[in-house]
Protein backbone atom coordinates (compact mmCIF):
# COMPACT_ATOMS: atom_id res chain seq x y z
CA UNK A 1 0.00 0.00 0.00
CA UNK A 2 1.26 3.45 -0.91
CA UNK A 3 0.25 6.10 1.61
CA UNK A 4 1.18 9.78 1.65
CA UNK A 5 -0.32 12.07 4.27
CA UNK A 6 -0.12 15.82 3.68
CA UNK A 7 -0.75 18.10 6.64
CA UNK A 8 -0.37 21.86 6.77
CA UNK A 9 -1.12 25.16 8.39
CA UNK A 10 -4.22 27.13 7.35
CA UNK A 11 -3.42 29.15 4.26
CA UNK A 12 -0.39 27.02 3.32
CA UNK A 13 -2.25 25.41 0.37
CA UNK A 14 -1.40 21.92 1.58
CA UNK A 15 -4.71 20.64 0.15
CA UNK A 16 -3.64 21.78 -3.31
CA UNK A 17 -0.25 20.14 -2.87
CA UNK A 18 -2.03 16.90 -1.93
CA UNK A 19 -4.33 17.13 -4.98
CA UNK A 20 -1.48 17.71 -7.41
CA UNK A 21 0.60 14.94 -5.84
CA UNK A 22 -2.29 12.50 -6.17
CA UNK A 23 -2.67 13.46 -9.84
CA UNK A 24 1.03 12.97 -10.54
CA UNK A 25 1.15 9.58 -8.85
CA UNK A 26 -2.36 8.50 -9.91
CA UNK A 27 -3.22 7.91 -6.28
CA UNK A 28 -6.65 8.36 -4.74
CA UNK A 29 -7.11 11.70 -2.96
CA UNK A 30 -8.92 11.75 0.39
CA UNK A 31 -9.52 15.21 1.81
CA UNK A 32 -11.63 16.43 4.73
CA UNK A 33 -14.87 16.66 2.75
CA UNK A 34 -14.54 13.23 1.16
CA UNK A 35 -13.54 11.57 4.41
CA UNK A 36 -16.51 13.19 6.16
CA UNK A 37 -18.86 11.91 3.45
CA UNK A 38 -17.50 8.36 3.73
CA UNK A 39 -17.81 8.41 7.52
CA UNK A 40 -21.43 9.57 7.21
CA UNK A 41 -22.16 6.82 4.69
CA UNK A 42 -20.55 4.13 6.82
CA UNK A 43 -21.79 5.12 10.26
CA UNK A 44 -24.90 7.14 9.45
CA UNK A 45 -25.31 10.84 8.72
CA UNK A 46 -26.69 11.48 12.20
CA UNK A 47 -24.10 9.39 14.05
CA UNK A 48 -22.40 11.27 16.88
CA UNK A 49 -18.74 10.23 16.66
CA UNK A 50 -16.92 11.03 19.92
CA UNK A 51 -13.83 13.14 19.31
CA UNK A 52 -11.52 10.54 20.84
CA UNK A 53 -12.99 7.88 18.53
CA UNK A 54 -12.55 9.94 15.36
CA UNK A 55 -9.01 8.75 14.62
CA UNK A 56 -10.18 5.12 14.75
CA UNK A 57 -13.18 5.86 12.52
CA UNK A 58 -10.95 7.62 9.97
CA UNK A 59 -8.34 4.84 10.06
CA UNK A 60 -11.07 2.26 9.46
CA UNK A 61 -12.27 4.10 6.34
CA UNK A 62 -8.75 4.56 4.98
CA UNK A 63 -7.66 0.96 5.64
CA UNK A 64 -10.63 -0.34 3.67
CA UNK A 65 -10.03 2.12 0.82
CA UNK A 66 -6.35 1.13 0.70
CA UNK A 67 -7.26 -2.36 -0.52
CA UNK A 68 -8.44 -0.69 -3.75
CA UNK A 69 -6.21 2.38 -4.17
CA UNK A 70 -2.93 3.95 -3.15
CA UNK A 71 -3.78 7.04 -1.12
CA UNK A 72 -2.87 10.67 -0.64
CA UNK A 73 -4.62 11.85 2.51
CA UNK A 74 -5.04 15.53 3.33
CA UNK A 75 -6.92 15.85 6.58
CA UNK A 76 -6.03 17.41 9.92
CA UNK A 77 -3.96 15.02 12.03
CA UNK A 78 -3.47 12.51 9.22
CA UNK A 79 0.10 11.94 10.41
CA UNK A 80 -1.33 10.42 13.63
CA UNK A 81 -3.83 7.97 12.14
CA UNK A 82 -1.50 4.99 11.73
CA UNK A 83 1.46 3.84 13.77
CA UNK A 84 4.45 1.82 12.61
CA UNK A 85 2.98 1.62 9.13
CA UNK A 86 5.45 0.67 6.35
CA UNK A 87 5.88 2.68 3.14
CA UNK A 88 4.24 5.77 4.54
CA UNK A 89 5.41 9.27 3.65
CA UNK A 90 4.34 11.95 6.13
CA UNK A 91 4.49 15.51 4.81
CA UNK A 92 3.97 18.87 6.49
CA UNK A 93 3.50 22.12 4.52
CA UNK A 94 4.34 25.36 6.30
CA UNK A 95 4.60 29.06 5.40
CA UNK A 96 5.22 32.37 7.16
CA UNK A 97 2.13 34.12 8.48
CA UNK A 98 2.38 36.93 5.92
CA UNK A 99 2.35 34.39 3.11
CA UNK A 100 -0.69 32.62 4.52
CA UNK A 101 -2.55 35.90 5.05
CA UNK A 102 -1.87 36.74 1.41
CA UNK A 103 -3.16 33.36 0.30
CA UNK A 104 -6.44 33.93 2.16
CA UNK A 105 -6.76 37.39 0.63
CA UNK A 106 -6.61 35.84 -2.84
CA UNK A 107 -8.60 32.67 -2.13
CA UNK A 108 -11.44 34.41 -0.27
CA UNK A 109 -11.36 37.89 -1.75
CA UNK A 110 -10.62 39.53 1.61
CA UNK A 111 -8.69 42.63 2.52
CA UNK A 112 -5.59 42.19 4.65
CA UNK A 113 -7.25 42.91 8.00
CA UNK A 114 -10.12 40.52 7.31
CA UNK A 115 -7.73 37.84 6.04
CA UNK A 116 -5.59 38.17 9.17
CA UNK A 117 -8.67 37.77 11.36
CA UNK A 118 -9.85 34.79 9.32
CA UNK A 119 -6.44 33.15 9.64
CA UNK A 120 -6.56 33.57 13.41
CA UNK A 121 -9.98 31.91 13.54
CA UNK A 122 -8.84 29.02 11.33
CA UNK A 123 -5.73 28.43 13.44
CA UNK A 124 -7.74 28.47 16.68
CA UNK A 125 -10.28 26.03 15.26
CA UNK A 126 -7.48 23.75 14.04
CA UNK A 127 -5.82 23.73 17.46
CA UNK A 128 -9.08 22.96 19.23
CA UNK A 129 -9.92 20.17 16.81
CA UNK A 130 -6.51 18.55 17.22
CA UNK A 131 -6.78 18.84 20.99
CA UNK A 132 -10.19 17.14 21.03
CA UNK A 133 -9.28 14.36 18.63
CA UNK A 134 -5.64 13.66 19.42
CA UNK A 135 -5.00 15.22 22.80
CA UNK A 136 -2.33 17.56 21.48
CA UNK A 137 -2.47 21.00 19.88
CA UNK A 138 0.58 20.75 17.64
CA UNK A 139 2.56 18.01 15.95
CA UNK A 140 6.31 17.83 16.62
CA UNK A 141 8.59 17.99 13.60
CA UNK A 142 9.78 14.43 14.29
CA UNK A 143 6.35 13.12 13.21
CA UNK A 144 7.06 14.13 9.62
CA UNK A 145 9.43 12.77 7.01
CA UNK A 146 9.38 15.93 4.88
CA UNK A 147 8.58 19.57 5.70
CA UNK A 148 8.00 21.93 2.76
CA UNK A 149 7.95 25.74 2.93
CA UNK A 150 5.45 27.23 0.49
CA UNK A 151 7.08 30.65 0.71
CA UNK A 152 9.79 29.59 -1.72
CA UNK A 153 7.97 26.79 -3.57
CA UNK A 154 4.66 26.83 -5.37
CA UNK A 155 2.25 23.90 -5.22
CA UNK A 156 3.45 22.35 -8.49
CA UNK A 157 7.05 22.39 -7.31
CA UNK A 158 6.13 20.77 -4.00
CA UNK A 159 4.07 18.09 -5.74
CA UNK A 160 7.01 17.33 -8.02
CA UNK A 161 9.30 16.97 -5.01
CA UNK A 162 6.85 14.59 -3.34
CA UNK A 163 6.60 12.53 -6.51
CA UNK A 164 10.37 12.08 -6.48
CA UNK A 165 10.36 11.33 -2.74
CA UNK A 166 7.73 8.64 -3.29
CA UNK A 167 9.93 7.04 -5.96
CA UNK A 168 13.02 7.16 -3.73
CA UNK A 169 11.06 5.69 -0.81
CA UNK A 170 9.84 2.86 -3.03
CA UNK A 171 6.20 3.68 -2.43
CA UNK A 172 5.31 3.27 -6.11
CA UNK A 173 6.58 -0.30 -6.08
CA UNK A 174 4.27 -1.42 -3.30
CA UNK A 175 1.13 -3.37 -3.94
CA UNK A 176 -2.25 -2.47 -2.51
CA UNK A 177 -3.05 -3.31 1.09
CA UNK A 178 -3.79 -7.04 1.25
CA UNK A 179 -7.13 -8.25 2.52
CA UNK A 180 -5.41 -10.16 5.32
CA UNK A 181 -3.48 -7.10 6.51
CA UNK A 182 -6.58 -4.93 6.17
CA UNK A 183 -8.52 -7.44 8.27
CA UNK A 184 -5.88 -7.33 11.01
CA UNK A 185 -5.93 -3.52 11.02
CA UNK A 186 -9.72 -3.48 11.01
CA UNK A 187 -9.88 -5.88 13.93
CA UNK A 188 -7.67 -3.67 16.07
CA UNK A 189 -9.63 -0.58 15.06
CA UNK A 190 -13.01 -2.24 15.69
CA UNK A 191 -11.93 -3.25 19.16
CA UNK A 192 -11.30 0.42 19.88
CA UNK A 193 -14.60 1.51 18.33
CA UNK A 194 -16.55 -1.13 20.21
CA UNK A 195 -15.41 0.48 23.44
CA UNK A 196 -17.16 3.64 22.26
CA UNK A 197 -20.29 1.67 21.27
CA UNK A 198 -19.72 2.50 17.59
CA UNK A 199 -20.53 0.20 14.68
CA UNK A 200 -21.48 0.79 11.02
CA UNK A 201 -25.03 1.83 10.19
CA UNK A 202 -25.61 -1.36 8.20
CA UNK A 203 -24.53 -3.84 10.83
CA UNK A 204 -26.40 -7.09 11.30
CA UNK A 205 -29.50 -6.90 13.43
CA UNK A 206 -29.19 -8.96 16.60
CA UNK A 207 -31.13 -9.42 19.78
CA UNK A 208 -29.45 -7.53 22.59
CA UNK A 209 -28.53 -9.51 25.65
CA UNK A 210 -27.69 -8.67 29.21
CA UNK A 211 -24.02 -9.57 29.28
CA UNK A 212 -22.35 -10.58 32.50
CA UNK A 213 -19.00 -8.95 31.65
CA UNK A 214 -17.98 -5.95 29.48
CA UNK A 215 -15.59 -8.14 27.48
CA UNK A 216 -18.57 -10.16 26.25
CA UNK A 217 -20.29 -7.07 24.91
CA UNK A 218 -17.10 -5.95 23.14
CA UNK A 219 -16.77 -9.39 21.55
CA UNK A 220 -20.44 -9.36 20.50
CA UNK A 221 -19.98 -5.95 18.89
CA UNK A 222 -17.04 -7.25 16.90
CA UNK A 223 -18.90 -10.31 15.70
CA UNK A 224 -21.87 -8.14 14.84
CA UNK A 225 -19.71 -5.78 12.81
CA UNK A 226 -18.15 -8.65 10.86
CA UNK A 227 -21.63 -10.08 10.12
CA UNK A 228 -20.75 -13.29 11.96
CA UNK A 229 -23.83 -14.96 13.37
CA UNK A 230 -23.65 -15.62 17.09
CA UNK A 231 -25.75 -16.79 20.01
CA UNK A 232 -25.16 -15.86 23.62
CA UNK A 233 -25.06 -18.77 26.11
CA UNK A 234 -27.45 -20.96 24.08
CA UNK A 235 -26.13 -24.34 25.28
CA UNK A 236 -25.47 -25.83 28.70
CA UNK A 237 -23.54 -29.08 29.07
CA UNK A 238 -23.90 -31.22 32.20
CA UNK A 239 -20.45 -32.18 33.47
CA UNK A 240 -21.16 -33.75 36.88
CA UNK A 241 -23.92 -36.04 38.13
CA UNK A 242 -24.78 -37.71 41.40
CA UNK A 243 -25.27 -41.46 41.77
CA UNK A 244 -28.91 -41.15 40.75
CA UNK A 245 -28.05 -39.34 37.54
CA UNK A 246 -29.12 -35.93 38.76
CA UNK A 247 -27.09 -33.11 37.26
CA UNK A 248 -24.90 -31.46 39.87
CA UNK A 249 -23.01 -29.07 37.63
CA UNK A 250 -23.29 -27.78 34.07
CA UNK A 251 -21.05 -25.59 31.95
CA UNK A 252 -22.46 -22.84 29.68
CA UNK A 253 -19.97 -21.34 27.19
CA UNK A 254 -20.38 -17.62 26.52
CA UNK A 255 -20.92 -17.73 22.77
CA UNK A 256 -21.82 -20.12 19.99
CA UNK A 257 -20.86 -19.31 16.37
CA UNK A 258 -23.16 -21.50 14.24
CA UNK A 259 -21.33 -20.85 10.95
CA UNK A 260 -18.21 -22.40 12.45
CA UNK A 261 -19.87 -24.77 14.91
CA UNK A 262 -17.68 -23.23 17.57
CA UNK A 263 -18.29 -22.38 21.22
CA UNK A 264 -16.27 -19.53 22.70
CA UNK A 265 -15.53 -18.92 26.35
CA UNK A 266 -14.00 -15.60 27.39
CA UNK A 267 -11.75 -15.67 30.43
CA UNK A 268 -10.71 -12.39 32.04
CA UNK A 269 -10.83 -13.37 35.69
CA UNK A 270 -8.12 -13.84 38.32
CA UNK A 271 -5.93 -16.90 38.03
CA UNK A 272 -7.65 -19.00 40.72
CA UNK A 273 -10.96 -18.74 38.89
CA UNK A 274 -9.30 -19.33 35.53
CA UNK A 275 -7.89 -22.61 36.80
CA UNK A 276 -11.34 -23.71 37.91
CA UNK A 277 -12.86 -22.76 34.58
CA UNK A 278 -10.13 -24.58 32.67
CA UNK A 279 -10.95 -27.69 34.66
CA UNK A 280 -14.59 -27.41 33.57
CA UNK A 281 -13.55 -27.04 29.95
CA UNK A 282 -11.34 -30.12 30.23
CA UNK A 283 -14.27 -32.09 31.60
CA UNK A 284 -16.52 -30.85 28.80
CA UNK A 285 -14.01 -31.92 26.14
CA UNK A 286 -13.65 -35.33 27.75
CA UNK A 287 -17.38 -35.94 28.02
CA UNK A 288 -18.37 -34.25 24.74
CA UNK A 289 -15.42 -34.71 22.34
CA UNK A 290 -17.59 -33.60 19.42
CA UNK A 291 -18.01 -30.11 20.92
CA UNK A 292 -15.63 -27.52 19.49
CA UNK A 293 -14.82 -25.03 22.24
CA UNK A 294 -12.09 -22.44 22.55
CA UNK A 295 -11.09 -20.53 25.67
CA UNK A 296 -9.17 -17.28 25.43
CA UNK A 297 -8.44 -14.02 27.21
CA UNK A 298 -9.65 -10.61 26.15
CA UNK A 299 -6.15 -9.65 25.03
CA UNK A 300 -6.10 -12.74 22.82
CA UNK A 301 -9.22 -11.83 20.80
CA UNK A 302 -7.24 -11.13 17.67
CA UNK A 303 -5.10 -14.27 17.83
CA UNK A 304 -8.08 -16.55 18.26
CA UNK A 305 -10.16 -14.96 15.52
CA UNK A 306 -7.44 -15.11 12.88
CA UNK A 307 -6.26 -18.54 14.01
CA UNK A 308 -9.67 -20.03 13.36
CA UNK A 309 -10.33 -18.34 10.04
CA UNK A 310 -12.72 -15.62 11.18
CA UNK A 311 -10.34 -12.91 10.02
CA UNK A 312 -10.41 -14.33 6.52
CA UNK A 313 -14.19 -14.43 6.74
CA UNK A 314 -14.26 -10.79 7.90
CA UNK A 315 -12.05 -9.67 5.02
CA UNK A 316 -14.59 -11.04 2.54
CA UNK A 317 -17.49 -9.06 4.00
Amino acid sequence: MGLITVSGEPGSHHEEVARLTAQRLQFELVNDSRLGAMIAEEFGADAAIPDRAWRHVAAHILARLATEHHLVVATAGAELLFRNFPNWLRVDVVAPEARRVGALMIDRGLDRAAARGSLGELEAARRQERKRRFGRVTAPATLFDITLNSEALDSEHMAALLEEAAKIRGILEQGLLSSATAAQIQFQIRLQLARHGIAPAGKASIKRNQFSHPSEEIFANLLDFYRIAWEYEPHSFPIQWDRDGKVLEAFTPDFYLPEFDMHVELTTMKQSLVTKKNHKVKLLKTIYPQVNIQVFYQKDFQNLIFKHGLGERAAQL
